[in-house]
């Protein structure tokens, strides 16, 4: 996971991670979001930064499969944010 600002609204709580995965292509936003949950502990939360339009359908999707949460969607210019929480 990266430092870098997500580029949209306002920046995370300094307790969330940053997963910045700007400029990958579909199926790369989902599978690195995967990995990157595997890793966190119950609680913790990651801000996904992605430029791909299709992470806005894959994303959400993702955790419906794996039962964590999207507790905030944002839509940048040119980028979309997803605050997630590990369930």
């Amino acid at each position: 996971m990266t430092t870098t600002s997500p580029g949209a609204g306002a920046p995370p709580p300094a307790d969330v991670a940053i997963l910045d995965l700007k400029g990958l292509k579909c199926p790369l936003p989902a599978l690195k979001t995967r990995k990157a949950l595997s890793r966190m502990a119950a609680g913790q939360r990651v801000s996904v930064v992605c430029t791909d339009p299709m992470a806005g359908i894959d994303i959400p999707h993702l955790l419906r499969e794996t039962g964590d949460v999207l507790e905030d969607q944002q839509k940048g210019e040119g980028t979309l944010t997803f605050l997630v929480r590990k369930a």
